[in-house]
């Protein structure tokens, strides 16, 4: 696995841990362990355009008092699929990942999040929330040709500043 200094990984006898220096340090402390075993996972899927601390900071956010957590180990899996759709997105946009505003979201923190659906995509592990260097327009008419082209069955939103993309296994838009 080839690691570039971006992943924020150091390497210690094979096991690899996330830097969470620049990650909230009350938000780390709730969940540390999660959030090291959490990364190691993301790894597995050998991402090429985008970093396991990219998709791991979209988790450490707060709503006033409210933080999002890592997501239940149980829908671990499902966001693989989201996230090499992602990757595949960002190479075909030839264009950098500027940011994941939102990948899993706690029952909780989605409460608090203005506009968020009750039943989002992002409480089931299977959505992100994505900003390029280029427009919403593009990035969300890329990722319905990859939809259109077969890489995946799921949902495109398009929004001022990002693009929704989730696997949930039937195709929407808007």
């Amino acid at each position: 696995m080839s690691v570039q200094k971006s992943d924020a990984f150091f390497f210690f006898g094979g096991k690899s841990n996330l830097n969470t220096d620049d990650l909230p340090k009350e938000w780390v402390a709730l969940q540390e362990k999660e959030i090291q075993a959490y990364a190691r996972h993301i790894a597995k899927y050998r991402l090429e355009k985008l970093t396991v601390h990219e998709v791991i900071k979209a988790h450490a956010r707060a709503k006033g008092s409210v933080w999002n957590k890592i997501p239940p180990r149980e829908m671990w899996d499902n966001m693989g699929p989201t996230l090499q759709v992602a990757d595949k997105l960002a190479m075909a946009l030839g264009s950098d990942l500027k940011e994941v505003t939102s990948a899993y979201r706690c029952p909780a923190y989605n409460a608090r999040c203005p506009g968020a659906k009750p039943r989002s995509y992002h409480q089931q592990n299977l959505a992100l929330d994505l900003m390029f260097n280029t427009s919403q327009s593009r990035v969300a008419r890329v990722a319905r040709e990859l939809r259109d082209n077969g890489l995946f069955k799921g949902g495109v939103g398009r929004y001022n500043i990002f693009t929704h993309i989730d696997t949930r296994g039937h195709n929407a838009d808007w």
